[in-house]
């Protein structure tokens, strides 16, 4: 069911459809610079390949890809969001008020997806160039062969944080169990602190740069070395 005003309109997916939400973020929307998505209920796809500067609020959980391909919008999910949130986002701003489970900002090549709660497994994988500030914790495999952008992890990362990093780079401020193959820590620098900053201002987070580490690639893995008998 929808509902319309002359600068917002409300879904309720209880009585409509994800698809026919869908397709209207998909047609032009004319005045629209509103969309409220009510009773989600952990419907899936919610929001997927909009392209237009538009700001949605889903009032409720989501399942799995929601935002998935976004462009441009600022979605905003007062809940928890599946797997897959914000999947290969390109522009734009994704906001999950909660837990955000595995593969969250999958191959995200632009925008910023910021996750209030924590974070499931291979969070960033394949990141592309996307920026992804996490409240709370990671889960394993984490920034898994993440190859452009930043990610910025206020608590703990789990095992194997950034296995197999190519150009992305990830800043940390609690403990890491361990990091994967050709991931290392690196000096902080001025340039580090202050790229700290500025995502946590954007995500909404007030805590010291000075206390985050730099975890990048190694580049030991850029080219093969038959001579070090190298395995994966």
């Amino acid at each position: 069911m929808k509902a319309e005003t002359s600068d917002c309109v409300v879904f309720d997916i209880a009585d409509g459809s994800v698809r026919a939400l869908n397709q209207f973020l998909h047609d032009p929307m004319g005045p629209t610079r509103q969309v409220v998505v009510e009773n989600p209920d952990g419907a899936h796809s919610i929001a997927v390949g909009v392209n237009a500067p538009v700001e949605i609020d889903i009032r409720g959980h989501a399942g799995y890809y929601a935002a998935g391909m976004n462009q441009h919008a600022t979605v905003t999910i007062a809940g928890n969001a599946g797997p897959g949130v914000a999947e290969n986002m390109m522009s734009g701003r994704v906001t999950v008020r909660g837990f955000a489970s595995v593969s969250a900002g999958a191959s995200a090549h632009g925008g910023l997806l910021v996750i209030e709660g924590d974070a499931g497994l291979r969070c960033g994988i394949s990141l592309k160039g996307a920026d992804i500030v996490v409240g709370g914790d990671v889960g394993a495999f984490s920034a898994f062969m993440a190859q452009a952008g930043r990610m910025v992890v206020c608590g703990d990362a789990a095992e194997n944080l950034g296995d197999s990093l190519y150009e992305a780079v990830l800043y940390v401020r609690g403990e890491v169990k361990s990091l994967g193959a050709d991931a290392q820590f690196e000096p902080m620098t001025d340039a580090d602190r202050a790229a700290v900053a500025g995502l946590l201002q954007a995500a909404g987070f007030s805590h010291d740069p000075a206390s985050f580490r730099r975890v990048a690639s190694a580049k030991q893995l850029y080219h093969w070395n038959a001579d070090a008998k190298q395995e994966y």
